[in-house]
């Protein structure tokens, strides 16, 4: 049994909880948060842009942390899952692995690739595991486009385009600050630059257009370039949009032998093949937005149970998918080609 304590009980904290209700092999223990509202199981404040509706959790029976060094001196706690604002990833996995103990962090993992290093370098000397939830691979339909480019079923990968957008953070006062979070093209869009970078590998360089608001990057799209016969893939990203706009990702994937199209404001996954067909292929999950990071926080504990990384959870890729949005920036900032490094 792999014992979980959560760290931080915002949105993205109340939906871990909740998925990892679902777990096999695993549970969550014990809780950690500053606010005394939230550690009495009252959890309505911490609404998102998806999931259920926040309400009243009955909490009997977990453990009740205000304070981080409490929860990582309990020696019954094996994986500390880390939900907090992205400023205080990096101190606080960290401390963590210092402590002995396995670390999820949300994404990003952090706001800066010397944090990321710093991150990486701790887990290498507590022989401990860093994962980074990063959910994306996780969505049936990014899992399917996923498996499919890897395994080569149809042929290599020719071109996408991918696209990611919602209205501007207006739930969240820290996911609003940019200064916390990285603004939308680092929070938002390094969903991204860690797909891209799993299914096509790191990009020698980049060149982005965008939109700038109180010097964070609000708006992207990008162009990534691998140079000579490697693949054509550019992506659009952003928060600049008005309340009334749902949030919405999708592709279109180019095989040699297939072109993959989704929408999730309305286009089901449809498979094109080179006889004129399409079809939808059978997903699993649906549409329950809960079932993806179930699926991502099952993957972390078998790692745990195991002790090896789930490559969907590389440190290492999610510290390339932070340094790809950065690089981004540079290049909406400077007007220039960007080489990635």
């Amino acid at each position: 049994m792999v014992r979980i304590g959560i760290v931080g009980l915002g949105f993205m904290g109340r939906i871990h909880y909740l998925a990892a209700q679902r777990l096999t092999g695993a549970k969550v223990m014990a809780v950690c948060s500053r606010d005394p509202v939230k550690l009495s199981g009252d959890w309505r404040a911490t609404r998102g842009n998806f999931g259920p509706e926040p309400g009243l959790v009955d909490l009997t029976g977990v453990k009740k942390y205000s304070t981080v060094a409490d929860l990582l001196a309990d020696p019954e706690i094996d994986l500390i899952d880390i939900c907090t604002v992205t400023d205080q990833h990096a101190s606080l996995a960290v401390q963590a692995l210092h402590a002995g103990k396995h670390v999820l962090v949300e994404k990003a993992m952090s706001l800066s690739a010397d944090e990321a290093d710093a991150m990486l370098a701790a887990a290498r000397r507590a022989s401990r595991l860093l994962m980074v939830a990063h959910v994306l691979p996780f969505f049936p339909e990014f899992k399917f486009a996923a498996q499919t480019i890897r395994e080569g079923r149809y042929g290599s990968l020719r071109a996408a385009h991918f696209k990611r957008v919602i209205a501007r953070p207006d739930w969240s006062a820290d996911i609003a600050d940019a200064a916390k979070t990285g603004g939308p093209a680092v929070d938002l869009h390094i969903h991204d630059t860690h797909f891209i970078g799993l299914v096509c590998g790191v990009p020698k360089a980049v060149f982005s257009v965008g939109t700038v608001e109180g010097g964070a990057v609000t708006y992207l799209t990008t162009s990534y370039l691998y140079g000579p016969g490697g693949p054509a893939i550019s992506c659009s990203s952003g928060a600049v949009c008005m309340s009334g706009r749902p949030f919405v990702h999708g592709f279109e994937i180019y095989l040699e032998n297939a072109t993959l199209l989704y929408d999730s404001g309305g286009t089901r996954l449809s498979l094109l093949t080179t006889d004129g067909k399409s079809e939808h292929p059978q997903l699993s999950g649906g549409s329950d937005p809960l079932a993806a990071f179930a699926d991502e926080i099952e993957a972390a504990v078998r790692g745990v149970a195991v002790g090896q990384e789930p490559d969907l959870l590389s440190g290492q890729l999610a510290r390339d998918a932070l340094v790809l949005c950065h690089r981004e920036c540079e290049s909406v900032m400077t007007g220039k080609i960007v080489a990635v490094g």
